[in-house]
């Protein structure tokens, strides 16, 4: 695998080396005539070219919630949330759809959710877009203090949320999810939910347990998902995954032994398909919002992690030198 997965690539200074915790640097950061800010983290749709939107911070006045995002090569650069949810209302996604629940795509000019977006545009953009949004939904979802229930506020330029009652300073966190492509002599085992598309199938994924390796994550959830056992799983690649702060870890697992017949409910299917079948489906540049051919399995875009190792099992088995 040679292209970096979708999400990937942000070319900045994060300023995680202590920086943040003064002050005084942080303010400089918002007063420097440089500074600019993204709205909300999503993708602007002008004429058909998808641009992340970036305007002067100083024309947006003084903004409580801006976040530093940190430094690039044209100075200080910052997001805000763009409809920043009411504090008594459950938060929803950032980025996924659009703000304002604008579907992606809605006329000539408008709005695209990070998710439609990122293949058309470049890596450094994408993953700047992934980064935003991830603090943008981390906010969100913590407005008020785990420890205590006091509303938090933003410090470090708003890598912390800190709670005045009790003094907890909150983290950004992401959660680590593994996702797996498991092959085997009848071809790749593949899963679908039941909100997908007809017929899109994908790689089997699940969260990393407490107390759990990577491996043996690997190993439960192809058990639980599809009944089977695997060999020890070789790792590819990362992807960060913003929806909400997810780092998909993407392995290929050979399969051991076993019968499909997996018990989670979220899954409506799982099964075989020949790498004939992968490879025929592979030639598509299949979308988010694609509907699935009526003759034939639908992968992923190529944007997604599921469908980098899928196109990595084609070549190595093309290529076994």
């Amino acid at each position: 695998m040679t292209e970096p997965n979708a999400f990937t690539g942000a070319e900045l200074d994060r300023a995680g080396d202590g920086r943040r915790t003064d002050p005084a640097w942080v303010e400089a950061r918002r007063s420097d005539p440089r500074a600019r800010v993204l709205i909300g983290g999503d993708a602007g749709l002008r004429g058909g070219a998808v641009s992340l939107l970036r305007v002067p911070l100083a024309d947006l006045g003084d903004e409580p919630e801006a976040v530093l995002l940190g430094d690039d090569d044209e100075g200080p650069l910052w997001v805000i949330d763009a409809d920043p949810p009411p504090r008594a209302k459950r938060p929803r996604l950032v980025g996924a759809a659009g703000p304002r629940d604008i579907s992606p795509g809605d006329g000539p000019e408008g709005w695209l959710g990070i998710r439609e977006a990122a293949a058309a545009l470049p890596a450094a953009e994408s993953g700047l877009a992934a980064y935003a949004v991830a603090l943008l939904n981390w906010h969100r979802a913590h407005r008020y203090c785990a420890n205590c229930g006091a509303a938090t506020e933003l410090a470090e330029g708003g890598m912390v949320r800190a709670c005045p009652r009790c003094r907890t300073q909150h983290h950004p966190r992401t959660d680590p999810v593994v996702i797996m492509l498991v092959v085997g002599p009848e071809g790749a085992l593949l899963g679908r939910r039941g909100n997908w598309p007809e017929l899109r199938y994908s790689a089997l994924a699940g969260f990393v347990s407490p107390g759990e390796s990577l491996e043996e994550a690997v190993a439960r959830e192809v058990l639980e998902e599809a009944g089977v056992e695997i060999e020890p799983p070789a790792y590819v690649s990362s992807q960060p995954w913003p929806f909400p702060a997810s780092l998909m870890l993407g392995f290929i697992a050979p399969w051991r032994a076993g019968e499909i017949g997996g018990s989670d409910p979220e899954l409506e299917d799982v099964r075989w398909f020949s790498r004939e079948e992968v490879a025929e489906a592979a030639r598509h540049e299949d979308d988010w919002t694609s509907d699935a051919p009526s003759d034939g399995l639908q992968l992923p875009p190529r944007t997604a992690i599921a469908r980098r190792l899928v196109e990595e099992w084609l070549e190595r088995a093309a290529d076994p030198a």
